[in-house]
């Protein structure tokens, strides 16, 4: 994939890419440290169709939710042929009893037999997160497991 960046003298540097269906869609990072997502045609990048100005949080939250799209993709496909297992995405809430905690505090491999595989945080990966790992409101925890096991660790996160 092709990403162009250009330099917006006084503004910042917008970054982009032509989609599939022919559609530019990308970011425009803001001296002051604000971002916008943006949709364009494919042929004129001035020509704006959708704007969304995005806190640091809401980009990142987004940067994670893509991130960790791709990675429960790939871990999906790896475990296709393997009956019973299933890959999943928790996002840490504000509410949750494991906030600003150790990820180990929730025992989900103990109380469920699921694996946290990674943790995408501020559109970073943390790949194979150790007990120790503080969690924090808008992780993004990837998980493989059964069915039931998956459903139990949400539980788990949700309420303790």
């Amino acid at each position: 994939m092709n990403v162009d960046e250009t330099e917006l003298p006084g503004l910042g540097v917008r970054k982009d890419f032509v989609t599939a269906s022919g559609r530019r869609i990308g970011v425009v990072e803001l001296r002051e440290g604000e971002t916008e997502l943006f949709v364009s045609t494919w042929d004129d990048p001035d020509t704006c169709q959708a704007s969304i100005p995005l806190t640091a949080d809401e980009a990142s939250t987004l940067g994670n939710l893509l991130s960790g799209q791709h990675i429960a993709m790939r871990l999906a496909e790896a475990h296709r042929e393997v009956p019973g297992i299933v890959t999943r995405q928790f996002s840490i809430t504000p509410d949750s009893p494991f906030v600003n905690q150790p990820m180990g505090k929730a025992q989900i491999r103990t109380r469920s037999g699921v694996s946290i595989v990674a943790i995408m945080r501020e559109g970073e990966v943390v790949p194979s997160p150790a007990p120790d790992v503080v969690l924090h409101s808008g992780d993004l925890l990837v998980a493989v497991g059964t069915q039931e096991g998956l459903d139990s660790a949400a539980d788990i996160l949700r309420n303790g």
